[in-house]
C-alpha cells in the first residue's frame, strides 16, 4: 500500500472531472494523464489511489468515478478554426496604434485609444454581418470624472461588446473579455508608446477570434465577447459593463477575463507553453454576513461560485484538444493585484481570470527601452501566437460547454434538521428544454476536484446514502446533449 503522505499529495493533484451515464458518447474516454504534452511522472491507477488510507475515506461506494467531458464534433470544429495567424494579425494591428492608453487621443484616426476602439468595433461588426442577425455589436460608454488618482481629467470610457444571442435560453449570459487599453511605466503617461502586445492585446485577440468563429453558430445560451477600456486606470471599463448588466438584472452565469495570456516564457527564460493559470476567488465578498458565516461553518469556503466555475473549466478544457494544463489558483488574482473579473465578482457574478503561467515583468507596464542589455517594453516579438491559440481553445471549450448545458440548479439546500447518515437535498424544479436530469457530485473534504457522480434523474429532491458530515456535495444539471452545468453548492435548509 502506498504511503499516506504519497497518497494525499497524489490525490490532490488528480484532475478529476466529468463522468456519468449522461456523458456524451461522441468521443472516446481519455486518461487525464495522457492529455499533457510535457513529461510528467507516472501515476498509479484509480484503484491504487483509492486504496490510500485517507484519500479513500469515506468508502467510494456511492456513484461513479469522474472522467473528463470531451468536446463534441461541433466544439472540435470550433477549436480547429482558431487561427494563430489571425491572432497575430489582430495583435499587430492593435500594437500599430502606438498607444492605447485610456487618456490618449480619441479622435486621431491612426494613434490612440479611440482609433483602437473604432477598429475593434469595425471588426466585430464584420463578424456580426454573417450571423443572420444573431450577433449585435454595441459600444457603450460614459464619461469618467477625475478621481484624484489615474484619471486627471474627464475622459470617455468605451467598451466594445458583441452579443451572440442564445437560441434556446437567451436570457442566460456568459461573458469573455480582454482589455484594449495600455500603459507605460508611469500609469498616467498617455503620450509614450504603450504597445501592450501581451497586456492585453493577447486577451482582446481571444475575444475577437472567438467572436469571429462563433458568430455563425447557435449556442443555446447567450455569449458575450467584449473588449473593455480603462483597466489600467482602475478597472473602469469592466466596472461600467458589470454594473450595467447588474442594473438591468442580466442573468450572467459565468465570466472570464483573459489578461496577459500572450507568452509562456518567464524572465529567467523558463518556458511552460502548455499551462494556463485560472484564478478563482473563495468566499464571495458580496455574501451577507449570515451567508458567509454559514459557509464557514459548513466548510464551504472552497466551493464559491467562482471555484465551481474553475472546476468546470478544468473538466471540459484540460484535454488533448486544447493541449493545456489548467492549474486552479485559489486566489482572487495574483498577489495584491487585480483584473477585469473583479468588478463582475463585486456585482455578484461568478468570474475567473486566465493568465499565462510565468509573467515577465520587463515586458509589462514598461517604457520601451534597452537598459543594461535588457529589452524592456511589451513588444510583439515576445508574444507566442501558438500559445494564445491554445488559450483560445480553452476559452472556447469553456464557453461553448457552458452555453450548451442546462443552467446550474437554483435554491439548492441540504436538510440540516434531520439527524441522519443520509443526506437529503432539494432545489428549484426546472422545465428547461435542454434538461435531461441531475447528478449529485461529491468529493472527500481534502480533495480539490469532484471525484464521484451519482445519477438522480429529472427530479428536484434526492436522498443519498452518504453523510454530509464526511464529504463535500454539489448538484449539477445534465442536458439531453450530454453537456453538464457547473455544480451548485448546497446550504443548510
Amino acid at each position: 500500500m502506498p504511503s499516506l503522505r504519497f497518497c494525499l499529495v497524489l490525490f490532490n493533484l488528480m484532475p478529476f472531472t466529468l463522468a456519468s451515464p449522461f456523458s456524451p458518447s461522441f468521443a472516446p474516454p481519455i486518461s487525464p494523464y495522457l492529455l499533457r504534452p510535457r513529461q510528467l511522472p507516472s501515476f498509479p491507477s484509480y484503484d491504487d489511489i483509492f486504496s490510500c488510507p485517507a484519500a479513500s475515506w469515506p468508502p467510494a461506494s456511492s456513484g461513479n468515478l469522474l472522467t473528463p467531458q470531451l468536446p463534441d464534433q461541433e466544439l472540435q470544429d470550433i477549436m480547429s478554426e482558431i487561427d494563430p495567424a489571425r491572432i497575430q494579425a489582430i495583435i499587430a494591428k492593435l500594437v500599430s496604434f502606438g498607444t492605447r492608453h485610456t487618456l490618449s487621443s480619441q479622435t486621431d484616426l491612426t494613434r490612440g485609444v479611440g482609433a483602437a476602439r473604432d477598429w475593434i468595433a469595425e471588426q466585430m461588426r464584420s463578424f456580426a454581418a454573417g450571423s443572420n442577425g444573431q450577433m449585435e455589436v454595441t459600444v457603450p460608454s460614459y464619461i469618467q470624472s477625475p478621481d484624484g488618482d489615474r484619471i486627471p481629467f474627464p475622459v470617455r470610457i468605451s467598451d466594445v461588446v458583441a452579443t451572440l444571442k442564445g437560441s434556446v435560453d437567451p436570457e442566460r449570459f456568459y461573458v469573455v473579455s480582454g482589455h484594449y487599453d495600455t500603459r507605460c511605466s508611469d500609469p498616467n503617461d498617455y503620450e509614450c508608446d504603450a504597445l501592450g502586445a501581451d497586456d492585453d492585446a493577447s486577451g482582446v485577440a481571444v475575444s475577437m477570434e472567438l467572436a469571429r468563429i462563433m458568430s455563425t453558430r447557435r449556442p443555446a445560451a447567450t455569449i458575450v465577447f467584449a473588449a473593455v477600456a480603462g483597466e489600467e486606470q482602475n478597472l473602469y471599463g469592466s466596472r461600467f459593463l458589470a454594473q450595467t448588466y447588474r442594473n438591468n438584472s442580466v442573468n450572467i452565469q459565468g465570466m472570464f477575463t483573459n489578461d496577459i495570456i500572450g507568452s509562456s516564457t518567464a524572465d529567467d527564460g523558463t518556458k511552460d507553453p502548455y499551462t494556463l493559470r485560472i484564478f478563482a476567488q473563495g468566499t464571495p465578498t458580496t455574501e451577507s454576513t449570515a451567508r458567509a458565516s454559514s459557509r464557514a461553518t459548513i466548510g464551504g469556503e472552497n466551493d464559491s461560485p467562482a471555484r465551481e466555475l474553475a472546476r468546470f473549466v478544468v473538466g471540459v478544457a484540460e484535454n488533448n484538444y486544447t493541449q493545456m494544463n489548467i492549474p486552479v489558483v485559489y486566489r482572487l488574482d495574483r498577489f495584491l493585484r487585480g483584473g477585469d473579473h473583479r468588478p463582475f465578482l463585486e456585482a455578484g457574478y461568478a468570474a475567473c481570470r486566465f493568465t499565462e503561467p510565468n509573467e515577465n515583468f520587463a515586458h509589462q507596464h514598461q517604457n520601451v527601452r534597452v537598459e543594461n542589455g535588457t529589452q524592456y517594453g511589451d513588444l510583439i516579438e515576445f508574444v507566442d501566437f501558438e500559445y494564445i491559440a491554445r488559450v483560445a481553445k480553452v476559452n472556447a471549450a469553456a464557453l461553448w460547454s457552458l452555453a450548451n448545458a442546462p443552467a446550474s440548479p437554483r435554491n439548492l439546500t441540504v436538510n440540516s434538521t434531520l439527524l441522519s447518515n443520509d443526506s437529503q437535498f432539494k432545489w428549484l424544479a426546472s422545465n428547461e428544454t435542454l434538461l435531461a436530469g441531475y447528478e449529485a457530485l461529491w468529493r472527500p473534504t481534502n480533495a480539490p476536484f469532484w471525484t464521484h457522480a451519482i445519477p438522480l434523474g429529472n427530479v428536484n429532491t434526492a436522498t443519498i446514502d452518504l453523510s454530509k458530515d464526511n464529504v463535500i456535495f454539489g448538484i449539477r444539471a445534465v442536458g439531453k446533449n450530454g453537456y453538464a452545468s457547473p455544480a451548485t453548492f448546497p446550504f443548510p435548509g
